[in-house]
């Protein structure tokens, strides 16, 4: 069990930190702007999570395997650089769409604000943290992951309080992110291989084989990034959409932890030298439900009083909001394991699509009509709803594929 605490500390830790730095401007961000200030700089963060997991695509999730299984760092490199180039034709198509959107969700006079904050996000879809996953090196989170968010945050805090100038923060943060990929390529990538000759070869041979696996990162990041912007966009009332806000940064800081921990459990229970794999695998389960439970728990009864003291409040959460946030996060933590420790390692990305399109699907439905009814509270719902139509869609097939996972060659990995 002590491989696994040691890796727990290093990858929860670590992202854990270096996804909670930034987020601690917002309480700073929230005091310099007024509700629809708010609103719009939370809308572009949500818009560019889903531009960084297009730009991503299936690296996240096939990644930590593919580079575990090169082994060479010749291969390693390889590997990494093919990577690179076919997210750099992917975020030529994201990056110009995305500031689009941000654009036309924002609210007058705050669309750089939440265009800088967009672009601060979506290119944590470069992170090479999938690759320090992969080789079990912590490190590399730290050197590459970590420390740039940390000192775009440090620098940018006193700036935006002497100037009231949000966009800083995504300016520095945009140029520490860049000279961090750059450093990295240059250590773990191969040379002059950024961008690619032939962005069809690259469309052909590394993005479209993997676009069923994409296709699920995307469709989940679809509904699950959805609820602020829907609201901005749908609801007249500010004042309503930035409490609303408050309650999505709190949920948002939560998932942390579970993205965190499904890094740890992933590599553990796919070992494949491992005695029992089955047991790994019910703890992992077992774990996420804990996490899953006491995040729900705290967001339901936490969340209204959390979101004042750190926002302002005029930025208060109401407790409904929460309470749907809560059941949210239970039920996302829950399908973590579910989703990447079984049925993808088993080759079933199809029915984890199948139900993920139905989720999102759903859950999109109901966000939208709850937002055109002025029905706030209803939006976070509409998100709940999805996450628990996932949840229990994936419930049956995974539990088909456990008593399998006890033989480990019946699992291709």
């Amino acid at each position: 069990m002590r491989p696994v605490l040691l890796r727990l500390a290093g990858f929860t830790l670590l992202p854990l930190l270096a996804l909670v730095l930034p987020f601690l401007l917002l309480p700073i961000i929230a005091r310099v702007v007024g509700a629809a200030g708010w609103s719009s700089i939370t809308s572009g963060q949500a818009i560019g999570v889903f531009g960084a997991t297009i730009i991503l695509w299936s690296w996240n999730i096939s990644g930590p395997v593919e580079i575990a299984r090169a082994g060479a760092a010749p291969t390693r490199a390889a590997l990494y650089s093919s990577s690179i180039r076919s997210r750099m034709v992917i975020a030529a198509v994201v990056l110009p769409l995305m500031t689009l959107v941000v654009a036309l969700v924002a609210h007058d006079g705050y669309r750089l604000d939440a265009i800088t904050m967009a672009w601060a996000t979506v290119l944590t879809g470069f992170s090479p943290a999938w690759y320090g996953i992969g080789t079990g090196q912590p490190r590399i989170l730290a050197v590459y992951d970590t420390l740039p968010r940390f000192f775009a945050a440090v620098i940018s805090a006193p700036l935006i309080v002497v100037t009231g100038q949000v966009w800083t923060y995504g300016v520095v943060s945009v140029v520490a992110t860049l000279a961090a990929l750059a450093a990295f390529h240059k250590r773990f990538g191969e040379a002059g291989t950024w961008f690619p000759k032939s962005p069809r070869s690259v469309l052909r041979e590394m993005i479209v084989p993997h676009a069923g696996t994409a296709g699920i990162n995307l469709t989940g990041s679809a509904y699950a990034s959805s609820p602020v912007p829907i609201a901005t966009a749908t609801v007249p009332s500010a004042t309503a959409t930035a409490g609303f806000a408050s309650a999505d940064a709190i949920y948002r800081l939560g998932l942390f932890s579970v993205v965190a921990l499904g890094n740890t459990f992933q590599g553990w229970t796919l070992e494949r030298d491992a005695a029992d794999p089955r047991r790994r695998h019910l703890v992992a389960l077992g774990t996420h439900a804990v996490l899953g439970i006491a995040g729900g728990l705290f967001l339901g009864f936490f969340g209204p009083w959390v979101s004042g003291v750190m926002f302002g409040d005029d930025k208060r959460a109401d407790t409904l909001t929460c309470v749907y946030y809560g059941l949210s996060f239970f039920f996302l933590s829950a399908s973590t394991p579910l989703i990447r420790n079984i049925l993808i390692p088993a080759r079933r990305q199809k029915s984890v699509l199948k139900w993920t399109g139905v989720s999102a699907v759903a859950g999109v439905l109901l966000m939208v009509v709850a937002g055109l009814t002025s029905n706030v509270p209803g939006v976070a719902l509409g998100m709940a709803v999805s996450e628990a139509i996932l949840f229990l869609g994936l419930l049956a097939p995974a539990l088909r594929v456990l008593p399998g996972v006890a033989r480990p060659s019946t699992v291709e990995r």
